[in-house]
């Protein structure tokens, strides 16, 4: 045989019919992706309205077997959802526009702080230069004296009266321009979960008894009955595993002495619902909230150092000892689907991040889907 008729080595080679496959895969995932970036002012309410149709559905159901109509129930189950957080939004309404008109102000104290700290260090050298007799010479030279560092001076104290007045400026354009959109997308994502949560059954009956891809007319029941009733309990149980991680935060500030505790303790339990990021976030507005209170001292750290405890003791024996292993998410996969949707639809992406997820992993499980990618979602040991 010809050494140039060896037989070359096997290996596995994608078709061209393959190829084009996979990359038609990949186009199709990135044109996802994109339409939700662009598309989210429209998907945000509707997604929404979905979760909070999932969520009361079942006690939808159960208020129908005592002959409740259907729209008696989705208005009486939103308004009694609804109270608690205006009632709350009315208490921390005045903290909270206390705090943003001191955002601009306290931004320009911490650089003052910051360049303060720096100069200290500075002062040695500083001051070996002043005692340099050729530090006359350079500064005539370069045009450099006393009067000019005054002037700089003076003109940085307007500089940082003009950062405050600008700040202020900014934040109330920035809040002028979002309130429409946000009213906007409130009173379609309310309105739209009192339709789903009337008509949708309905709807969804008709589908599966009259549309020929739906094979399996019980399972599809089955698989939407699972998701609501799993899905409600998990985001009741983290709604108040978050509520009383919230309260005790806000009682531990309260009681050495933090202004504004019960804000910020809302605060925290609102950012637990982002796993991890939402630590972090606490930690961050915790330490700038103690440094406006207590300046640059040991003490300021003291709120954040608090509610690093209280948040420790809750991940790790409360929140497990309840959830139980079957809603343990993988960390990494977590992590990973918290960046994609806090990029895609910013800090409300991230919110519901992970009842999307948790959506996912028990659609997953009930489809009867291979059961790595199941395993995948889920905590390893």
């Amino acid at each position: 045989m010809d050494a140039t008729e060896k037989k070359r080595p096997s290996g596995r080679r994608m078709s061209p019919s393959r190829i084009t496959a996979r990359s038609l895969q990949l186009l199709a995932a990135l044109a996802f992706l994109y339409t939700l970036y662009f598309a989210k002012t429209l998907l945000v309410p509707i997604v929404v309205a979905l979760l909070l149709t999932l969520l009361l559905g079942p006690a939808v159901k159960a208020l129908r077997r005592f002959h409740v109509p259907g729209v008696v129930s989705a208005v009486s189950l939103l308004c009694i959802l609804a109270v608690p957080f205006t009632l709350l939004g009315m208490e921390l309404a005045e903290p909270a526009q206390k705090w943003a008109q001191r955002v601009p102000e306290l931004s320009a104290h911490f650089t003052q702080q910051i360049d303060t700290l720096t100069s200290a260090f500075e002062g040695e050298a500083q001051e070996s230069s002043e005692n340099d007799p050729s530090r006359d010479f350079f500064s005539r030279l370069f045009g450099r004296d006393d009067a000019g560092e005054e002037a700089a001076e003076d003109d940085g104290n307007s500089a940082v009266t003009e950062r405050i007045t600008q700040g202020g400026v900014e934040i109330v354009v920035y809040l002028l321009g979002v309130a429409p959109v946000f009213l906007a997308q409130l009173i379609t994502c309310l309105t739209l979960t009192i339709f789903l949560l009337v008509f949708g059954p309905r709807l969804f009956d008709s589908a599966i008894t009259y549309l020929p891809q739906v094979s399996d007319k019980d399972a599809a029941h089955g698989l939407v009955d699972t998701i609501e009733v799993e899905l409600s309990r998990y985001i009741l149980t983290v709604s108040i595993i978050n509520a009383l991680l919230g309260l005790t935060t806000a009682a531990a500030l309260w009681i050495i002495g933090v202004e504004d505790a019960l804000l910020w303790g809302v605060l925290v339990g609102l950012f637990n619902f982002a796993p991890y990021v939402g630590m972090f976030i606490s930690l961050t507005v915790l330490t700038l909230a103690g440094l406006a209170q207590y300046g640059f001292t040991a003490f300021s750290v003291v709120p954040a150092l608090i509610f690093f405890a209280i948040n420790g003791l809750e991940a790790q024996f409360v929140t497990p000892t309840i959830l139980g292993k079957h809603m343990r998410l993988n960390p990494l996969v977590l992590m990973l689907w918290l960046i994609m949707w806090g990029w895609l639809w910013g800090f409300i992406g991230v919110l519901l991040a992970v009842p999307l997820l948790v959506c996912i992993k028990l659609a997953a499980s009930q489809l009867n889907l291979p059961i790595h990618w199941v395993r995948i979602i889920e905590t390893r040991a």
